[in-house]
């Protein structure tokens, strides 16, 4: 299951953001938390609140549905800077004119997952897959069987 917190309207460039948040990707939560400590970018204390956010979602969520997670297992799965929206600005030039720049705005945001739940999931649908075909009758499965062997005379048959 995955685990989200989303900033958006930052101030901060899309690329400096993205400098941050590539040094977490694909990290245990405790290492990712380490890294942005000690980071001497800007951003960093902002994605530090961020990551901490995921993790208390992901903690929030454990706690109401009853899911069975270990928050020691946690990675950081997707980490993206989006541009937001631009904001103009005019500075005054030389001679009476003005030039024209704009301020970034970065939409940032962090997905985390729990090591080996996908695991978990795949076992839990092959396990769902085994319940359901256990009342199918013989007689179901002795066609499928009869159809699949004429599909594979057939292609034999063609080359």
């Amino acid at each position: 299951m995955e685990f989200t917190a989303k900033a958006q309207f930052t101030r901060v460039s899309p690329q400096k953001a993205r400098l941050v948040l590539d040094l977490i990707k694909g990290k245990r939560v405790e290492n990712a938390l380490t890294t942005l400590q000690f980071t001497k970018k800007r951003i960093a204390p902002t994605i530090f609140a961020l990551l901490r956010s995921a993790v208390d979602n992901a903690t929030y969520l454990r706690d109401e549905k009853g899911l069975d997670l270990d928050v020691d297992n946690l990675f950081v799965k997707r980490a993206i800077a989006n541009d937001g929206p631009r904001m103009k600005r005019v500075r005054p030039a030389p001679m009476g004119r003005a030039y024209h720049y704009q301020r970034r705005i970065s939409h940032l945001e962090i997905v985390l997952e729990e090591k080996g739940s996908a695991k978990k999931e795949a076992l839990a649908t092959v396990v769902g897959e085994e319940d359901a075909a256990a009342p199918a009758s013989k007689t179901k499965s002795k066609t499928k069987k009869a159809a699949v062997a004429k599909k594979k005379t057939s292609k034999a048959v063609k080359k």
